[in-house]
């Protein structure tokens, strides 16, 4: 039995529900983990029926794990998608995406405000396949934007609120302007998550999370997902994705035929990850499933812990600048209000007035806040983005990139904001000697 798999039900509902299987056998009422690699043929037609895709019942866990299905199907709800798959990664989730979308010699364009995890693999692993990624102005006119397609062209690539500067994209104009050249818009939507925005309502065609954020939440688990917004015509573009509107062997439908508005997701399902493999163990999906059910408490309070954070910070003679689109005074502000009327995340990030030595000595000082890498963990993590993530990059590539020398990324957890605050002082303090 699968329970709400509609959207008339609130967000706070959905969250707990969306996709549930109540075990025939048992009628566990939490998802199980299905610890399994294969599932069992009634016969030797099932078996074939199976690998044919004429089954509603799985053939392998490499693509379709029961427990991996119900945290696909419920996020796919939440984000208003039609199906969704949950991957190893969120750099899986990316990879994967671009995979069933493009080819060697293909083109994507994209925003310059991106995780540089991503930015990274762009032009790292992806251009040694064959992928051209080329990179606009966020906010460069339509006309620019329009100028950069070519034939080879096969996405437009986005994050809702780029890790870690927090500049707000204008996702509805995005969207016009992909449809105009006839490709998806895909966005990262991972700092946002789907409680704070929906891209798909905004336009987009596929997103994407690192579900290792605060889909989770506790920091415990690697995962990515991947959404089918279910509204982008492959069939009028099927001059730019054959693979998707032309039969893939005699006899056989193609996918956009069989499969109509979540043709993209069950290509990416039955090939792309299939033949590549990016498996998320259901253990982790299990957690996953829990962190889930209780994402919109979780990012309340981690909203009024970052506004209540970048509001002192602001007023911090050895901070020079805070990037934070809740405060009115940021620059993006305008642009979340109207994109994400519930809060604006919960990144807050700060540039240092003393530079890579006031870094160092804000994070060594720091005894409630843990310097680590990540993001969206109930507890309030910090990092100094120029010695680590950005490190690869040379000093003007930084620069150009935003990255000053006293940058640091502060992800705000569940705490009590007066205790993170507090730990933020006496690194304060520290820097500022």
């Amino acid at each position: 039995m699968t329970e709400l798999s509609g959207d008339a039900q609130d967000f706070e509902t959905r969250q707990i529900h969306a996709g549930a299987v109540v075990d025939a056998q048992t009628n566990a009422r939490v998802t199980p983990i299905y610890q399994t690699a294969g599932y069992v043929f009634s016969d030797f037609d099932d078996g074939e029926e199976r690998f044919a895709g004429q089954s509603s019942f799985r053939a392998y866990s490499r693509n379709e794990n029961p427990t991996n299905a119900v945290a696909g199907q419920r996020i796919a709800n939440l984000e208003g998608g039609v199906d969704g798959i949950v991957v190893s990664s969120g750099q899986a989730a990316i990879a994967a995406t671009l995979f069933a979308l493009a080819q060697a010699g293909d083109h994507i364009l994209a925003t310059r405000s991106l995780y540089e995890g991503t930015r990274e693999m762009f032009r790292g692993a992806l251009r040694r396949q064959g992928l051209e990624v080329e990179y606009v102005a966020d906010d460069a006119s339509e006309d620019e934007w329009a100028s950069r397609v070519t034939a080879r062209t096969k996405a437009i690539y986005t994050e809702t609120i780029p890790n870690p500067l927090n500049q707000v994209v204008d996702l509805e104009r995005l969207a016009r302007i992909a449809h105009t050249a006839g490709v998806p818009l895909v966005v990262d939507s991972t700092v946002a998550t789907p409680y704070l925005c929906r891209p798909i309502e905004w336009g987009a065609d596929i997103v994407i999370h690192s579900t290792s954020k605060w889909l989770a939440g506790h920091g415990s688990v690697i995962g990515g997902a991947v959404v089918d917004g279910g509204r982008f015509d492959w069939e009028a573009n099927g001059e730019r994705f054959p693979h998707l509107v032309t039969s893939p062997r005699p006899g056989v439908a193609s996918f956009a035929e069989r499969f109509g508005a979540g043709a993209f997701l069950a290509y990416l399902r039955t090939v792309t990850v299939l033949e590549y493999g990016p498996t998320v163990p259901p253990t982790s999906t299990f957690l996953l499933l829990h962190g889930i059910e209780t994402l919109s408490l979780r990012m309340d309070k981690h909203i009024a812990n970052s506004l209540a954070v970048a509001e002192w910070l602001a007023e911090q003679p050895e901070v020079a600048a805070v990037a934070y689109p809740g405060l009115p005074s940021d620059p993006f502000h305008e642009r979340a209000e109207r994109y994400l009327p519930r809060g604006a995340g919960a990144v807050v990030t700060i540039d240092l007035a003393g530079g890579r030595d006031a870094a160092r000595r804000f994070i060594d000082a720091l005894e409630l806040v843990s310097p680590m890498t990540h993001i969206g963990d109930v507890r309030t993590l910090a990092i100094h983005l120029g010695s680590t993530i950005h490190a690869k990059l040379t000093e003007e590539e930084r620069l150009d990139a935003g990255i000053t020398p006293g940058l640091i990324r502060l992800s705000i957890g569940l705490e009590s904001s007066r205790d993170i605050i507090a730990d933020l002082q006496r690194g304060l303090t520290a820097a500022g000697r």
